[in-house]
């Protein structure tokens, strides 16, 4: 049983080292386009990114976010579901954004993006569009991340196929441990493990 507890802490450490710093960006407003053959979003503001290169947050009209999707793959337009992956996710930042001009992130949708419908109390709807992402960020390191985008409300009738985003978050992990410190990491685990199975043999 010790030796089974043992093994599902060195599993769950070793993921969790991997772990790396992240740029958190925030998005509102553009027109968000939604059919069976996919998801288009242009014109959203970036307002805020936190976490860049280790610094505060920085505020203002930074830049711009857009993104398309694949194609309707189950469910429908009005009441949520699946779209193929791909298209594109590109932020984009301003010479006056105190950040590096141009191309901030540029990539694509990783695996299925979800299109979720959620109801409220008051009979009206919100829709949430969200899903992985991976690409090349502005210093041509390739990065990955995750985004979801939540619709202005759309009254108490369904999707009709345009709207606007209230709010948008991306989070896009920059740097992962060098393969030295995580090598050095596991060998450290190996020991102790070795060094708690000979105390539990004796």
């Amino acid at each position: 049983m010790k030796r089974m507890a043992l093994l599902a802490f060195l599993a769950l450490a070793l993921p969790l080292a991997a772990f790396g710093d992240s740029i958190d960006t925030t998005n509102a407003g553009g027109t968000l386009t939604v059919s069976t053959a996919g998801v288009i979003l242009t014109g959203s503001q970036l307002f805020a990114v936190n976490g860049f290169n280790g610094g505060g947050r920085i505020t203002g009209d930074l830049g711009t976010v857009t993104l398309s999707t694949g194609t309707l793959l189950t469910g429908s337009v009005q009441m949520g579901g699946t779209f193929n992956g791909g298209g594109s996710f590109v932020i984009t930042t301003k010479d006056t954004s105190g950040l590096p001009s141009g191309i901030l992130f540029n990539g694509s949708f990783t695996g299925q993006v979800t299109w979720t419908m959620v109801p409220l109390g008051d009979g009206t709807h919100n829709y949430i569009l969200s899903g992985a992402v991976t690409g090349t960020w502005f210093n041509g390191r390739t990065v990955d991340g995750a985004t979801a985008q939540l619709t202005i409300n759309t009254g108490r009738g369904l999707f009709n196929g345009l709207t606007s985003i209230s709010s948008g978050d991306t989070n896009i992990v920059t740097s992962v441990p060098e393969p030295g410190t995580l090598g050095l990491l596991g060998t450290g685990l190996v020991g102790i493990a070795g060094a708690m199975h000979r105390k539990f043999k004796s």
